[in-house]
């Protein structure tokens, strides 16, 4: 081989495994394989193993375990925006690296399903208010809270849908991805009034404390960002007009 060939064939990039779409693929066998087997008749032992191991026969307990999951999930959606905000505006370049930056992105989200998920599908081992799985997944059908219920729904919909592109970049195109990222913003308001409306504990000043803080960041980042955009068309048509 010659050095021109040696130099060329290092040169190749090798192509990662999808690392991504791996594990996106196992949580979503994993949440529907849950759901159907916790709400099927046949799901009494693995209703009674979960009852055995997080006390679900009490009264509150179910309860107090899926709004944990839904605080939890809730950060960490919190945390996705902010970053996915955060991106394009540079703020955290000087921190790390802007591949690294892509990467804890897409992982932030990837984890906020699976608290999203034990959120969900321990409502279906709650001996005290049980769900369906229709209830689970299809809008305003809860038996608690239906109307805040449903926007929760919508809201885990719309960040499936903005959590699937990521690996679907270089099939729908940078255009649409980005078009598709801005209903994150949609998703994550649908979570805040969702955790404040349906949560039990909303109207404690720690919680409170919580989603003001956390709404006020997005604020703040979502008009750095639009100022940000704003500011570069201008400059581009001041350029475009000075080229004229």
């Amino acid at each position: 081989m010659s050095p021109l060939q040696a130099n060329s064939s290092r040169s190749v990039k090798k192509k990662d495994p999808p690392y991504g779409w791996i594990a996106l693929t196992l949580i979503a066998l994993f949440v529907a394989g849950a759901g159907l087997v916790l709400a099927s008749p046949q799901g009494a032992a693995a209703r009674s193993a979960l009852n055995w191991l997080l006390l679900l026969d009490t009264q509150n307990s179910a309860w107090f375990v899926t709004r944990s999951a839904g605080i939890l999930s809730y950060l960490l959606v919190w945390l996705s925006t902010a970053w996915g905000l955060a991106i394009p505006t540079k703020l955290i370049d000087r921190i790390l690296h802007r591949g690294d930056t892509f990467e804890f992105h897409q992982f932030i989200s990837l984890l906020s399903f699976g608290f999203l998920a034990l959120h969900i599908f321990i409502l279906a081992a709650d001996q005290y208010l049980p769900y369906s799985l229709a209830q689970m997944f299809i809008p305003f059908l809860s038996p608690y809270r239906p109307l805040w219920v449903g926007v929760g729904i919508i809201a885990f919909y719309l960040l499936l849908l903005v959590t699937v592109t990521f690996y679907m970049r270089q099939r729908i195109g940078m255009k649409a991805f980005r078009a598709i990222h801005y209903s994150s913003l949609l998703a994550y308001l649908g979570a805040t009034a969702h955790g404040l409306m349906a949560g039990t504990d909303s109207s404690l000043p720690m919680t409170l404390l919580m989603y003001g803080g956390t709404f006020l960041v997005i604020v703040f980042l979502t008009t750095y960002w639009l100022v940000m955009v704003w500011q570069g068309k201008r400059a581009s048509v001041q350029k475009a007009s000075a080229t004229a």
